[in-house]
């Protein structure tokens, strides 16, 4: 028999919700961290004790104490006020990248998978051509023919991503062109964008938010590579990777700079593979009691 609650329908989504967030401690704890700093994120202007732009050159490199909670960089700015602001930038590069991936990735997955023949024959070839070369250096030089930039670093991220999902998503397909349900639309009349979107896709998009989930982490760490090598966020705005470019060129003089956003970009990272991992527990029906 189904499983109907009082009503007569199906567990709502927020008792799903509930029961995968409180399914063991990982996961309301990287849940938290996310929150927290989403929350800095929005709420940085009433967080932040200064002007993250705001230079004091009677204060440089100044250790932490309790008027510069984290200390001061090399130009006087107050490090803790760079980190709050500073977590937006990161927390919007990730949304964006991942955002573009399944924009671009997901469709041609889907038309691949479904359609076949030549046309699966020619995306496949060109998603192992993107695939074949090291991620960061083809970021790099999307990032050179968009041009130089937060935004313009993250879709070049994004486009490098979208093949991951696209191949992902084409697997699915050729698995589930093959069943009944699709096979009963098709001879009802349904149309082929009707049998990718409402039949298709969502017996597909599970595996498809893990690995979401997962390149979130991957994107985050790619913003900070790419600022850190003057691609991404440019001065004097913040973000986690520029911070830590700029402490580098003190690292001798004055290391701590450096662990804050390391310690963020480490903590972020973390709660996004650990969500991830424990969103593709939830979703394997061979680990489902």
């Amino acid at each position: 028999m189904t499983n109907l609650n009082m009503t007569g329908s199906r567990p709502g989504a927020a008792r799903v919700v509930t029961r995968w967030l409180f399914r063991d401690l990982r996961t309301p704890l990287s849940a938290l961290v996310l929150v927290v700093i989403v929350g800095c994120s929005l709420l940085a202007p009433w967080i932040a004790p200064y002007d993250p732009t705001a230079q004091n050159y009677m204060a440089i490199l100044e250790p932490a104490s309790s008027t510069y909670l984290l200390g001061t960089d090399d130009l006087g700015r107050d490090i803790f006020s760079r980190l709050v602001y500073g977590a937006s930038a990161s927390i919007y590069a990730s949304f964006l990248a991942v955002g573009v991936a399944a924009i671009l990735g997901i469709p041609v997955g889907l038309i691949a998978g479904y359609v076949g023949g030549r046309l699966d024959a020619v995306i496949s070839r060109i998603i192992d051509t993107f695939l074949s070369f090291p991620s960061i250096v083809l970021a790099i030089a999307v990032t050179g023919v968009l041009g130089i930039g937060l935004t313009n670093a993250m879709i070049s991220v994004g486009i490098v991503f979208a093949p991951q999902l696209a191949r992902l998503v084409r697997a699915r397909t050729l698995v589930l062109r093959q069943e009944l349900y699709v096979d009963a639309a098709r001879c009802f009349g349904a149309t082929t964008s009707r049998i990718l979107l409402r039949h298709v896709l969502p017996n597909a998009i599970q595996p498809v938010l893990v690995q979401m989930t997962l390149l979130m982490a991957v994107a985050l760490l790619a913003e900070a590579s790419l600022s850190f090598l003057g691609l991404g966020m440019q001065p004097p705005d913040s973000s986690w990777g520029s911070m830590l470019a700029r402490a580098y060129l003190y690292i001798e003089m004055e290391p701590a700079q450096m662990y804050a956003p390391g310690l963020a970009i480490l903590a972020t990272a973390l709660a996004f593979n650990s969500l991830g991992e424990s969103l593709r527990e939830a979703l394997d029906p061979t680990a489902r009691e």
